[in-house]
C-alpha cells in the first residue's frame, strides 16, 4: 500500500493546517505498533494515531478508538511523563522520506521551557518512533535498533535517515530530471528507473501517473518524460495548496492524485487514509479471530466425534444382546438333553426360531451348562440395561454435534467482527471456554433486519440471535422460516395486522425463504425446500442448546 512520500507530505500539510497549537490531553498505546495522542485545540479534539506495524504503519489523525490494555507500556509512560500538556508547536516531513518530526513545547524539570521532539519513520518493518530531548538526544525508542548502520538507542543522537536517491524537490528544471532518467534508460524500465531514482516514489503512484498521462513503460521519449515532470512538480504544488485527493486503485491499494474535479464530498487525506487502513485492519483482524474460532470449534468437534464414534462402538456390541438371549433361551430349553459335565467349545443345537435350523453357541469350558446359561442371560441383561443409558447419550452426543456444526457454519457465515463477537461470546457460554477481555453486548442483539414491501423481515446471524428473534421476540401469527432439515439462520417475518398466512402476498412469503436460504449451508444449492409456519408453531425444547428448536403445522416453499 502506498503510504509514499507524497502521501506522508500530503498528510502533513494537514496536519499543519489542524493540529499546531493544539494541547496534548493523553498518550495512548493500545498496542506495541500505535501510539494515539488526544489533542484539544480550540473546542475541538484530534487524536493523532502513530503506527509503526509492517503493513499498516502511517500517521494519520483517527476518529476511530481503540481498546488499551490494564498496563501501559513503558514507552506510554515515558511520553506521559515529558508530553501531557506540552504544546505541539510544528508538524514537518523531510524531503519526501517518510520521516515526520513533531515539535513539543514544554517544561522540564527545571521548569524551564523547552522543545522535545518525536520522529516517526514509516518504513515497513523498519518503522519506529523515536522521542528525544531539546538536544537531539535520544530519550527512548518504541523499537531499540543497535546495528552497524544505525543506532536508536537512549542517550544516542539521533540522525535522520538518509539515502543515496535523488530528491526529487530539489530538482529545479526538467533538463536535470531527463539527464537521470536518460542515463539510466539502457538498463530498466521507466517504473524501475523512477522508484529507485528518487526518493519518495512508490509503485502504485507511478503506475497511476504513467496510466493517466499514456505513456509507456520502455518506449518513452522525452515528451513523455516533459509530461511526467510537470505533473510530479504539480502534484507537489498541489499537495501545498491542500488540492489533492486520495484515489482507491483496488481493495489493496490506493494513491495521491491532483483534484482537477473539486467535490464537496471529498474526504481530507487524513481521513481516507484513517477509514482505509481501519477497514484493512478490520478485514486481518476479522479473518485472524475466525481462524482462532474455528481452531477452538475444531478441537471441540474432534472430542464430540471421538466421543460418538465410543458411543457407536457400544451400540454395535449392545446389538449382540438378542443373541446372548437366545443362547440362553435354547440352552435352557435342552437343559434336560445335556450332561452338566460335558466339556465342550462349542454345542449345536436346533434353533426353533429359525425352522428348527441349528446353530452353534459357544460355551465356555471351565462352566457348567447352568453357569454358561447364566452367563448368557447376564451379559443380556446389561446389554439391555446399558442401551438405555447409551442412547441417551448417542442422542446427546448427536444434538452437540449438531450444535457445534451449527457454530462452524455461523462462523463461515458471519461478516463482520460484531458478528464474530456475539458467536464468541456464545461459544464461552456454550462451550466453557476461558473468556478473553471483548466488547459487550446490549441485552438487546443488534438484529439484522430488512423492509420488503412494506414488512419487516429480521434475519439471525447467530444462536443467540435465531433463539432472541424466534422465542422472544416474536409473536404468535408472525410467520417464522428455516432451511429444511439444514443449518441455517432462522427468518422471521412480522405480522403486525395478525392476517392469516394466506393474505401475505406470495412474493413477500417467498422473498423470506430466499433469506433463509442464502443464510443457510445450502446458499449455493438449487431447489431448497424451506419450511414456514407461524411462529406460535416453533418451540424450544427445555435444556437444548442455542438456537436449537422444533415446530409443527409448517408448509414448504421451494426456492429455486
Amino acid at each position: 500500500m502506498a503510504f509514499d512520500g507524497f502521501v506522508t507530505k500530503a498528510v502533513v500539510k494537514e496536519l499543519q493546517n489542524s493540529i499546531i497549537n493544539s494541547k496534548v490531553n493523553k498518550v495512548l498505546e493500545p498496542t506495541k505498533n500505535d501510539i494515539i495522542l488526544s489533542l484539544y485545540k480550540n473546542g475541538i479534539n484530534y487524536a493523532l494515531l502513530l503506527n509503526i506495524s509492517s503493513d499498516f504503519c502511517r500517521i494519520n489523525l483517527t476518529k476511530y478508538s481503540k481498546q488499551n490494555p490494564q498496563t501501559a507500556y513503558n514507552f506510554c509512560m515515558l511520553l506521559r511523563k515529558y508530553l501531557i500538556n506540552s504544546k505541539i508547536i510544528s508538524v514537518t516531513s523531510i524531503d519526501l522520506e517518510r520521516t515526520i518530526e513533531i515539535d513539543f513545547e514544554c517544561y522540564n524539570e527545571l521548569n524551564d521551557l523547552v522543545i522535545r521532539k518525536l520522529y516517526i519513520e514509516i518504513m515497513s518493518r523498519q518503522s519506529n518512533v523515536i522521542f528525544t530531548n531539546e538536544n537531539n538526544i535520544i530519550i527512548d525508542t518504541i523499537k531499540h535498533v543497535n546495528t552497524d548502520l544505525r543506532k536508536l538507542l537512549p542517550a544516542n543522537p539521533y540522525e535522520e535517515v538518509t539515502s543515496s536517491k535523488e530528491s526529487f524537490i530539489k530538482i529545479n528544471s526538467f533538463e536535470y530530471f531527463f539527464d537521470i532518467i536518460n542515463s539510466k534508460k539502457m538498463s530498466n524500465n521507466l517504473l524501475n528507473i523512477l522508484t529507485s531514482s528518487f526518493i519518495g516514489f512508490s509503485k502504485s503512484l507511478i503506475q497511476n501517473v504513467l496510466i493517466e498521462l499514456n505513456i509507456p513503460l520502455n518506449d518513452f521519449d522525452k515528451n513523455d518524460l516533459e509530461k511526467l515532470y510537470n505533473y510530479l512538480k504539480r502534484l507537489l504544488d498541489c499537495i501545498d495548496s491542500n488540492d489533492v485527493y486520495c484515489k482507491k486503485i483496488s481493495e489493496k491499494d490506493y494513491v495521491i492524485s491532483i483534484n482537477q474535479e473539486a467535490k464537496e464530498d471529498e474526504s481530507p487525506i487524513n481521513d481516507f487514509i484513517d477509514d482505509f487502513y481501519h477497514n484493512k485492519e478490520d478485514d486481518i483482524e476479522f479473518v485472524n479471530t475466525r481462524n482462532n474460532l474455528l481452531k477452538i470449534v475444531s478441537s471441540y468437534l474432534k472430542k464430540v466425534y471421538k466421543k460418538v464414534e465410543n458411543i457407536n462402538s457400544k451400540l454395535k456390541e449392545c446389538e449382540k444382546k438378542d443373541t446372548y438371549k437366545l443362547y440362553g433361551e435354547l440352552l435352557t430349553a435342552n437343559l434336560y438333553k445335556l450332561n452338566s459335565d460335558d466339556n465342550f467349545e462349542f454345542i449345536e443345537l436346533e434353533n426353533y426360531y429359525d425352522n428348527n435350523n441349528l446353530i452353534k453357541i459357544p460355551l465356555n469350558k471351565s462352566l457348567s451348562i447352568k453357569e454358561n446359561i447364566e452367563k448368557y442371560f447376564k451379559k443380556y441383561n446389561k446389554l439391555k440395561n446399558a442401551l438405555l443409558v447409551i442412547s441417551d447419550q448417542k442422542r446427546e452426543a448427536d444434538q452437540e454435534l449438531n450444535y457445534i456444526n451449527s457454530i462452524v457454519f455461523l462462523l463461515g457465515n458471519a461478516k463482520n467482527l460484531y458478528d464474530l463477537n456475539e458467536i464468541y461470546e456464545e461459544m464461552v457460554m456454550t462451550l466453557k471456554i476461558k473468556p478473553k477481555q471483548i466488547q459487550k453486548n446490549n441485552d438487546k442483539p443488534n438484529l439484522n433486519s430488512i423492509e420488503f414491501k412494506g414488512y419487516t423481515i429480521y434475519i439471525g446471524k447467530n444462536n443467540i440471535q435465531n433463539d432472541y428473534i424466534s422465542i422472544r421476540m416474536s409473536k404468535s401469527n408472525d410467520i417464522w422460516f428455516h432451511a429444511q432439515k439444514i443449518h441455517g439462520c432462522h427468518v422471521l417475518l412480522k405480522n403486525p395486522n395478525n392476517v392469516e398466512i394466506d393474505e401475505i402476498p406470495d412474493d413477500v412469503l417467498y422473498k423470506c425463504a430466499e433469506f433463509a436460504k442464502q443464510n443457510s449451508k445450502a446458499e449455493k444449492s438449487i431447489n431448497v425446500p424451506i419450511d414456514y409456519c407461524y411462529a406460535k408453531y416453533v418451540k424450544k425444547p427445555s435444556g437444548s442448546k442455542p438456537g436449537m428448536v422444533i415446530y409443527n403445522n409448517f408448509k414448504t416453499i421451494i426456492v429455486k
